[in-house]
């Protein structure tokens, strides 16, 4: 007997399946080319910039991690993040921590799927908008979703300002 469960998965990306186990709704979007740029994947999926959401890592302490999302175009203000987390020094994670702590690749970052359990803080920025995107998983796909969808599959989130631009 074959298993399809594996064969079901790679029809979806990781962090679709995780929303549909939560049962929120969301769309999976496809690039027909690969994109460099989240201006770019703002233009593709025809959006502005503000409404793609970047999930960003951060390591807080030996092997501590906190995940910031935050509106495309806007900066997390390091003194800000400092000040939160109450540590003098923070550092965004290498590109193997992102992969070993996410499952995901940089640039494919999604606050669902994720490998590890890691603390979650929503920038007010994302909140901005009512439709917003964001990584899949995979590269060149992304997950279009409500952002009152995402507060809810995050609920226990911190709604924050952190970025440079409140």
């Amino acid at each position: 007997m074959m298993d399809t469960s594996t064969s079901l998965s790679t029809d979806k990306p990781p962090a679709s399946l995780a929303l549909d186990a939560l049962g929120i709704e969301h769309r999976v979007f496809i690039h027909d080319k690969p994109v460099t740029s989240f201006e770019e994947a703002a233009s593709h999926r025809n959006q502005r910039p503000g409404q793609i959401v970047r999930s960003i890592l951060f390591n807080i302490r030996p092997e501590e991690y906190l995940m910031v999302l935050v509106a495309g175009p806007d900066q997390i203000d390091w003194k800000k993040l400092r000040q939160f987390v109450k540590r003098s020094r923070v550092r965004m994670a290498t590109e193997e921590e992102v992969l070993e702590v996410t499952g995901y690749r940089i640039g494919t970052v999604s606050p669902f799927g994720v490998w590890n359990q890691v603390r979650v803080l929503i920038d007010a920025s994302v909140l901005k908008e009512e439709v917003i995107s964001l990584g899949s998983g995979v590269r060149n796909v992304a997950i279009i979703m409500k952002s009152t969808d995402l507060r809810k599959a995050l609920a226990e989130s911190e709604i924050v300002f952190l970025s440079s631009d409140p």
